[in-house]
């Protein structure tokens, strides 16, 4: 191609190659540049000021914003512009624009109010507003600014209109996210790990990738957030990181729950499991569901390996509607990514090369479900005048009522059915009611998820 270019342009094509080239190699430049500033600044977080964190941020372009900036953009924080809650605090839509703060785009953005109560506290707000200030990807969220007011502490993100992954796979009861739509998400996700792995002279651990985690746009494009418990991996000869243990039950790689220690394919483990719960519909850890169940890696990780018991653990909201195909090669992938041995696991760039392929592969994808509609009687009579071929209109109305009575035989069947599970589940409903009242009343102390509280090795 870039032959053609010369036969047709000449030096020209030539010279707008180099430029090409050399704009390349700064942009490679600043980013290295920006890693360097984001590792100063992340090896000293506890120590870190309110001035050098000012220094620090003068070049990422985040804007610091006022509380009563910030106050206005949410309508003091109203109920009505509350959108949801999680371990760093409640967060709120928002609108800004240049009359609010200078040198803004009016745009929707969503304001992240850290709960000083609550699990993660300055130490993480700083690794959030350092890392996504730093770094830059189509696949994480951007941090438009921050807000740092005595015990204020606030983050300003672009407005994610779709919310998150969790929201449309367990949450959503009016819809079900098509094939299609699972497996772009799947792949942003991949692509925004994968930067982070391997954009930089050291890699960047994100230690809490999970399904709450990654957000949608309009158009679905997953995009990674919440920075509060991101480390730098090893550097050097260094293997691993040691550190105390945090994230999300049933997302944390095994290795890191028992020794502490974190490597990039710790990520891989938990994008495996998020990988799982986009191709099953299940939660990673549901305490509702018997036995082995309740662990999703532990049930389903058997049958992603065999293409012809594949089906008995994919989500069935889906109605068939995927490509059998693709299906197998995500689920090898996630099966790959779930292995015990860390170094067995692939590396996240091998993961989008072969996942991304997988958002071409729909020919094989059944259009819906099959519905037999029965001709009415009217219909049937004023087809066509009669004549020679009436024996074989007789032949073929008797096909069609012999198909139409073993399809309603079908859908009869299916219907009790469903009855039949239906009472099942009630009766089961009531017995479990039955039982836990009977029981001594005791509260779970469960809270989905964990912080071993051991001082963190220097």
């Amino acid at each position: 191609m870039r032959r053609m270019l010369r036969c047709f342009f000449g030096g020209g094509g030539e010279a707008a190659e180099g430029e090409e080239e050399e704009g390349k190699k700064k942009k490679t430049a600043v980013q290295k540049k920006a890693v360097r500033r984001m590792r100063s600044a992340t090896g000293r977080l506890r120590s870190l000021s309110l001035e050098d964190l000012s220094r620090t941020l003068a070049a990422s372009g985040l804007h610091a914003f006022t509380l009563a900036e910030l106050k206005a953009a949410t309508r003091s924080c109203s109920g009505s512009n509350f959108i949801g809650e999680g371990g760093f605090g409640p967060v709120y839509k928002g609108f800004v624009d240049d009359k609010l703060h200078p040198g803004l785009q009016s745009q929707h953005v969503a304001v992240k109010y850290l709960d000083t109560d609550g699990p993660q506290g300055h130490r993480e707000w700083l690794a959030e507003v350092v890392y996504l200030g730093m770094l830059s990807h189509p696949h994480l969220v951007k941090l438009i600014g921050y807000c740092c007011m005595d015990q204020h502490r606030m983050l300003v993100y672009e407005y994610m209109a779709r919310g998150s992954l969790e929201h449309h796979l367990f949450k959503n009861l009016l819809s079900s996210l098509p094939w299609a739509t699972r497996l772009k998400i799947a792949v942003g996700a991949a692509k925004g790990l994968a930067f982070l792995h391997h954009g930089g002279d050291t890699p960047v651990i994100y230690r809490d990738f999970k399904a709450s985690n990654i957000l949608l746009d309009s158009d679905y494009t997953a995009k990674l957030s919440d920075f509060g418990l991101a480390k730098e991996g090893p550097q050097g000869d260094a293997t691993h990181v040691t550190t105390r243990v945090m994230g999300t039950h049933g997302y944390a790689a095994p290795e890191y729950i028992l020794t502490g220690h974190l490597t990039a394919k710790s990520d891989v483990y938990s994008f495996g499991v998020v990988l799982l719960e986009l191709l099953t519909g299940r939660r990673s850890v549901d305490k509702r569901r018997r036995g082995r169940e309740k662990n999703l890696v532990d049930w389903a990780r058997p049958y992603l390996r065999r293409p012809e018991r594949l089906h008995r653990v994919m989500d069935p909201s889906l109605e068939g509607s995927y490509s059998d195909n693709a299906a197998h090669k995500a689920a090898m992938v996630a099966y790959l990514c779930l292995h015990s041995v860390p170094k067995s696991r692939p590396h996240m760039r091998d993961v989008v090369d072969a996942l991304e392929p997988l958002l071409h592969m729909c020919g094989d994808v059944p259009v819906g479900p099959f519905v037999y509609t029965v001709p009415s009687p009217a219909s049937s009579s004023s087809a066509a005048p009669a004549g020679d071929d009436d024996d074989d209109e007789k032949a073929a109305a008797s096909e069609t009522d012999e198909v139409a009575a073993t399809t309603t035989k079908r859908y009869v069947a299916s219907a009790v059915h469903a009855e039949g599970a239906l009472r099942r589940g009630e009766l089961r409903h009531a017995r479990s009611v039955s039982s836990r009242k009977s029981s001594s009343p005791r509260q779970s102390t469960d809270r989905g998820a964990y912080s071993v509280a051991e001082p963190e090795p220097k």
